[in-house]
């Protein structure tokens, strides 16, 4: 009986320490259990994680508009903004001029856009769709208004929603500057103009001036000969001399003349022998 008793003591301890070591083992495969999990939930939200992606519209064809563009490519994925850009004022001022000149009333004329951007919010739905659309018909209806027209899509690789508003914004503060410097050239323009009058008006309205008697031009020309010999004529002992001229030229006249009946040389040409 004794040496019973002393046995089952001895398995007693030994029962013991087999449980603690259970129980510390199943801690530490909890406690293992745990970051597998966490690893689990992160690896999780990384793949839940959307990366948006923006495909650039080159065609818009007359009369389409966003909600069109949404309205056909909702139908792949889920898209999110959409910006078209519209046309030039000047070329919109010139197809309305044109519309009006061909019979057509102005108020059915409405905004045309060049190009657009649409943005999905899923940048591989943006890739697909992209490469399956791009030159296919953009009306899948027979009478749809877009039938004949086809789509021209890229996907812009590595492109954000805030390139575009910089590249906007770029764009509109270029076109500001160079609104500003034609502006500034063409009041330039107009203030030369103005004094140039405001000169010649103060020009024409003086008064007192004996070149201009009454406001009217006067030039200075050179006097004839017949002005030159009148003046002559006219101080004391100069008729005598106009009679002289007169009748040297006469008499040169004459000589030369003569000259050329007979066939002589002329008295200008002959030389006066010493």
């Amino acid at each position: 009986m004794k040496a019973a008793e002393l046995v089952e003591e001895r398995r007693a301890p030994m029962e013991g320490g087999s449980q603690e070591e259970a129980e510390r083992n199943t801690d530490a495969a909890e406690e293992q259990e745990e970051p597998e999990e966490a690893d689990c939930d992160s690896s999780s939200k990384k793949k839940k994680r959307v990366v948006p992606g923006i495909v650039y519209l080159g065609h818009v064809p007359p009369r389409f508009r966003p909600l069109h563009v949404r309205n056909l490519l909702s139908a792949y994925g889920e898209v999110g903004r959409v910006f078209f850009q519209a046309e030039d004022r000047f070329v919109r001022r010139k197809k309305k001029a044109a519309a009006a000149a061909g019979g057509k009333k102005a108020a059915k004329y409405s905004k045309d856009y060049t190009e657009g951007w649409v943005e999905f919010r899923d940048k591989r739905i943006a890739k697909r769709v992209a490469a399956s659309l791009h030159n296919t018909p953009m009306g899948a209806r027979r009478r749809s208004p877009f039938r004949y027209d086809l789509w021209n899509l890229k996907y812009l690789h590595r492109f954000t929603w805030s390139h575009l508003s910089e590249h906007l914004a770029f764009e509109r503060q270029v076109r500001r500057q160079r609104l500003r410097a034609e502006v500034a050239q063409a009041k330039r323009e107009t203030d030369f103009y103005l004094q140039s009058v405001e000169r010649g008006k103060r020009f024409l309205a003086t008064d007192g001036d004996a070149t201009r008697p009454n406001s009217s031009w006067t030039f200075a020309q050179r006097p004839t000969e017949q002005e030159l010999r009148a003046r002559k004529a006219a101080r004391p002992g100069g008729r005598e001399r106009a009679r002289l001229a007169n009748f040297q030229d006469q008499a040169r006249s004459n000589k030369g003349l003569l000259a050329r009946i007979f066939g002589a040389p002329p008295p200008a040409e002959s030389k006066e022998e010493p």
